[in-house]
Formats: C-alpha cells, structure tokens, sequence
C-alpha cells in the first residue's frame, strides 16, 4: 500500500468493512430482517470513517475523504438493498 495515496488508504478499507458486514447480514440474519440490519451497517461505516480520520495526521482533504468514505458505504448499501430486500419482503418483511 505503499504507492497508495492517502485518500486511497483511508477510504477502502471502510468499503471493504461495509462489504463484509453485508455479508455477514446476509449469512447471519434471517431474510425478514435484513431490511433492519442495514442502516447499522450503514452507522458501523460512519464510526469506522471517523475513527480512521482520527488517526490520519493530515488535516487537509478530510472532507474528501469522509465524502468517499461514506459515499462508496451508500452505494454498496444500494446494491445491496437492490439483491437481498426482493428476499426481505419474500420472507414477510413490512415495512
């Protein structure tokens, strides 16, 4: 990661996370609340922003790179809201 620019750095690792926390949704929750666990996902994605700018030393483009922080966290959300909630509301989730 060395070639990696800062904005890089910081950002991915949260897209990663945010991946795996919906995976782990989709694995270990029952489809009917799958709807409720994202926003969670969603809030875990905004901790683990913050918690990373914090320990990024360099003040300059803090705006950018929460922007893309949370900005990749909503579209992995998008999509996939957009594969499991057709399962959600199949297994009887209201919303």
């Amino acid at each position: 990661m060395a070639g990696m620019s800062l904005l890089m750095r910081s950002v991915v690792p949260v897209w990663i996370l945010s991946i795996l926390a919906i995976v782990a949704v989709g694995v270990f929750v029952s489809p009917e609340m799958y709807l409720v666990f994202f926003p969670v996902v969603l809030g875990l994605a905004l901790v683990l922003t913050f918690g990373i700018q914090l320990l990024v030393p360099v003040r300059k483009g803090f705006v950018n790179r929460v922007s893309a922080s949370l900005g990749g966290a909503v579209v992995i959300l998008a999509v996939a809201t957009a594969v499991l909630a057709p399962l959600a509301f199949a297994a009887g989730a209201k919303l």
